[in-house]
Protein backbone atom coordinates (compact mmCIF):
# COMPACT_ATOMS: atom_id res chain seq x y z
CA UNK A 1 0.00 0.00 0.00
CA UNK A 2 1.15 3.36 -0.78
CA UNK A 3 1.16 5.85 1.86
CA UNK A 4 1.57 9.17 1.31
CA UNK A 5 1.19 11.69 3.96
CA UNK A 6 -1.54 15.00 4.38
CA UNK A 7 1.08 17.09 3.92
CA UNK A 8 -0.74 20.11 5.57
CA UNK A 9 -1.54 18.43 8.39
CA UNK A 10 2.35 17.06 8.69
CA UNK A 11 3.43 20.84 8.75
CA UNK A 12 1.48 21.52 11.55
CA UNK A 13 2.80 18.64 13.35
CA UNK A 14 5.94 20.00 12.34
CA UNK A 15 5.64 23.35 13.63
CA UNK A 16 3.90 23.05 16.56
CA UNK A 17 7.04 20.15 17.30
CA UNK A 18 9.66 23.12 16.39
CA UNK A 19 8.15 25.24 18.78
CA UNK A 20 8.38 22.42 21.87
CA UNK A 21 11.92 21.60 20.85
CA UNK A 22 12.81 25.31 20.88
CA UNK A 23 11.41 25.80 23.93
CA UNK A 24 13.11 22.85 25.87
CA UNK A 25 16.63 24.32 23.77
CA UNK A 26 15.56 28.10 25.72
CA UNK A 27 15.44 26.04 29.39
CA UNK A 28 18.76 24.09 28.64
CA UNK A 29 20.62 27.20 27.62
CA UNK A 30 19.67 29.37 30.26
CA UNK A 31 20.32 27.04 32.51
CA UNK A 32 24.07 26.99 31.36
CA UNK A 33 23.83 30.71 31.51
CA UNK A 34 24.20 31.10 28.08
CA UNK A 35 23.92 34.50 26.68
CA UNK A 36 21.05 35.43 23.67
CA UNK A 37 23.48 33.86 21.06
CA UNK A 38 24.17 30.48 22.97
CA UNK A 39 20.35 30.58 23.61
CA UNK A 40 19.52 30.69 19.98
CA UNK A 41 21.97 28.32 18.12
CA UNK A 42 20.93 25.68 21.37
CA UNK A 43 16.91 26.66 20.33
CA UNK A 44 17.64 25.69 16.74
CA UNK A 45 19.71 22.97 17.50
CA UNK A 46 17.09 21.16 19.50
CA UNK A 47 13.82 22.38 16.96
CA UNK A 48 15.94 21.07 13.95
CA UNK A 49 18.22 18.51 14.86
CA UNK A 50 16.24 15.48 14.37
CA UNK A 51 14.76 16.27 11.37
CA UNK A 52 18.09 17.36 9.37
CA UNK A 53 19.82 13.90 10.27
CA UNK A 54 16.42 12.54 8.96
CA UNK A 55 16.83 14.28 5.83
CA UNK A 56 20.08 13.84 5.36
CA UNK A 57 19.56 9.76 5.94
CA UNK A 58 16.87 10.32 3.27
CA UNK A 59 19.17 11.87 0.66
CA UNK A 60 16.20 15.00 0.73
CA UNK A 61 17.02 18.30 -0.51
CA UNK A 62 16.97 21.28 0.44
CA UNK A 63 16.30 20.24 4.45
CA UNK A 64 13.42 20.40 5.53
CA UNK A 65 14.14 24.69 7.83
CA UNK A 66 15.76 25.62 4.25
CA UNK A 67 13.21 24.94 2.04
CA UNK A 68 10.65 26.31 4.66
CA UNK A 69 12.27 29.81 6.04
CA UNK A 70 9.25 30.42 8.11
CA UNK A 71 10.57 27.96 10.35
CA UNK A 72 13.88 29.78 11.25
CA UNK A 73 11.93 33.13 11.05
CA UNK A 74 9.64 31.84 13.57
CA UNK A 75 12.26 30.18 15.66
CA UNK A 76 14.53 33.79 15.93
CA UNK A 77 11.41 35.80 16.67
CA UNK A 78 10.55 33.92 19.67
CA UNK A 79 14.12 33.99 20.45
CA UNK A 80 13.64 37.56 20.59
CA UNK A 81 10.43 37.74 21.93
CA UNK A 82 11.47 35.51 25.04
CA UNK A 83 14.76 37.42 25.42
CA UNK A 84 13.55 39.70 28.26
CA UNK A 85 12.37 37.01 30.43
CA UNK A 86 15.29 34.81 30.06
CA UNK A 87 16.87 35.30 33.86
CA UNK A 88 13.49 34.78 35.60
CA UNK A 89 12.94 31.39 32.82
CA UNK A 90 13.45 29.17 35.63
CA UNK A 91 11.69 30.43 38.09
CA UNK A 92 8.53 30.85 35.95
CA UNK A 93 9.15 27.34 34.37
CA UNK A 94 8.54 24.26 36.64
CA UNK A 95 10.33 20.82 36.02
CA UNK A 96 6.68 19.28 35.28
CA UNK A 97 6.30 21.73 32.43
CA UNK A 98 9.84 20.95 30.91
CA UNK A 99 9.03 17.31 30.83
CA UNK A 100 5.48 17.57 29.37
CA UNK A 101 7.10 19.70 26.71
CA UNK A 102 9.65 17.09 26.32
CA UNK A 103 7.44 14.38 26.23
CA UNK A 104 4.75 16.35 23.53
CA UNK A 105 8.21 17.00 21.00
CA UNK A 106 9.07 13.80 21.16
CA UNK A 107 5.75 12.39 20.01
CA UNK A 108 5.39 14.78 17.54
CA UNK A 109 8.88 14.91 16.21
CA UNK A 110 8.63 11.23 15.65
CA UNK A 111 5.43 11.15 14.12
CA UNK A 112 6.52 13.54 11.51
CA UNK A 113 10.03 11.66 10.95
CA UNK A 114 7.69 8.38 10.54
CA UNK A 115 5.12 9.74 7.87
CA UNK A 116 8.14 11.31 5.91
CA UNK A 117 9.76 8.09 5.62
CA UNK A 118 6.54 6.72 4.76
CA UNK A 119 6.51 9.46 1.94
CA UNK A 120 9.78 8.74 0.91
CA UNK A 121 8.77 4.83 0.27
CA UNK A 122 11.06 3.54 2.80
CA UNK A 123 10.74 -0.04 4.26
CA UNK A 124 8.64 -0.03 7.26
CA UNK A 125 11.55 -0.74 9.97
CA UNK A 126 13.66 2.00 8.36
CA UNK A 127 10.76 4.24 8.43
CA UNK A 128 10.16 3.54 12.31
CA UNK A 129 13.69 4.10 12.91
CA UNK A 130 13.68 7.65 11.16
CA UNK A 131 10.66 8.43 13.31
CA UNK A 132 13.05 7.59 16.09
CA UNK A 133 16.02 9.27 14.84
CA UNK A 134 13.46 12.54 13.97
CA UNK A 135 12.09 11.95 17.78
CA UNK A 136 15.47 12.28 19.75
CA UNK A 137 18.58 13.09 17.79
CA UNK A 138 17.21 16.95 18.54
CA UNK A 139 17.41 16.61 22.45
CA UNK A 140 20.82 14.59 22.15
CA UNK A 141 22.47 17.05 20.28
CA UNK A 142 21.07 20.04 22.35
CA UNK A 143 22.36 18.11 25.62
CA UNK A 144 25.77 17.71 23.83
CA UNK A 145 26.35 21.45 23.28
CA UNK A 146 25.42 22.05 26.49
CA UNK A 147 28.10 19.90 27.76
CA UNK A 148 25.64 16.82 29.64
CA UNK A 149 25.78 13.35 28.45
CA UNK A 150 22.24 13.00 26.34
CA UNK A 151 19.05 12.19 28.87
CA UNK A 152 18.32 9.24 26.60
CA UNK A 153 21.63 7.67 27.24
CA UNK A 154 21.69 8.12 30.68
CA UNK A 155 18.75 8.25 32.85
CA UNK A 156 17.85 4.57 32.07
CA UNK A 157 13.40 5.44 31.16
CA UNK A 158 12.60 4.28 27.84
CA UNK A 159 12.49 7.30 26.14
CA UNK A 160 13.45 5.85 22.30
CA UNK A 161 11.53 3.04 23.57
CA UNK A 162 8.32 5.26 23.89
CA UNK A 163 8.92 6.82 20.35
CA UNK A 164 9.58 3.72 18.63
CA UNK A 165 6.36 1.70 19.60
CA UNK A 166 4.43 5.33 18.70
CA UNK A 167 5.78 4.66 15.26
CA UNK A 168 5.16 1.29 14.97
CA UNK A 169 1.22 1.98 15.94
CA UNK A 170 1.68 4.90 13.25
CA UNK A 171 2.24 2.14 10.56
CA UNK A 172 0.02 -0.33 12.04
CA UNK A 173 -2.64 2.60 11.55
CA UNK A 174 -2.03 3.48 8.08
CA UNK A 175 -1.89 -0.32 7.21
CA UNK A 176 -5.65 -0.94 8.32
CA UNK A 177 -6.34 2.29 6.38
CA UNK A 178 -6.68 4.71 9.26
CA UNK A 179 -6.87 7.83 8.84
CA UNK A 180 -3.45 10.14 8.45
CA UNK A 181 -4.73 12.66 11.04
CA UNK A 182 -6.10 9.57 13.29
CA UNK A 183 -2.58 8.05 12.71
CA UNK A 184 -0.70 10.87 13.31
CA UNK A 185 -2.72 12.57 16.65
CA UNK A 186 -3.19 8.93 18.41
CA UNK A 187 0.75 8.10 17.31
CA UNK A 188 1.83 11.26 19.19
CA UNK A 189 -0.55 11.18 21.78
CA UNK A 190 0.61 7.73 22.70
CA UNK A 191 4.30 8.57 22.52
CA UNK A 192 3.58 11.36 24.96
CA UNK A 193 1.25 9.52 27.63
CA UNK A 194 4.08 6.67 27.38
CA UNK A 195 7.00 9.13 27.90
CA UNK A 196 5.11 11.05 30.77
CA UNK A 197 3.88 7.67 32.54
CA UNK A 198 7.53 6.77 32.40
CA UNK A 199 8.43 9.94 34.48
CA UNK A 200 5.74 9.77 36.69
CA UNK A 201 6.52 6.38 37.72
CA UNK A 202 9.78 6.27 37.19
CA UNK A 203 9.79 3.49 35.55
CA UNK A 204 13.29 2.43 33.79
CA UNK A 205 14.78 -0.03 31.54
CA UNK A 206 18.76 -1.74 31.10
CA UNK A 207 20.28 0.70 34.10
CA UNK A 208 22.07 -1.69 36.79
Amino acid sequence: MKIVPHVSLVTVIEVIAILVGAFSGFVEARRKRMDIVGVIIVAFIAAFGGGTLRDILLDKRPLFWVEHQEYTILLFVLALAVAPFMKHLRHIVSERLIVVADAMGLGLFAVAGVSQALAAQMPVFIAAMMGVITGIFGGVLRDIVCNEVPMVFRDGKPYAICAFFGCWLYILLRQVDAGEDIALWTSAATITVLRLVTWKFDLRVGRP
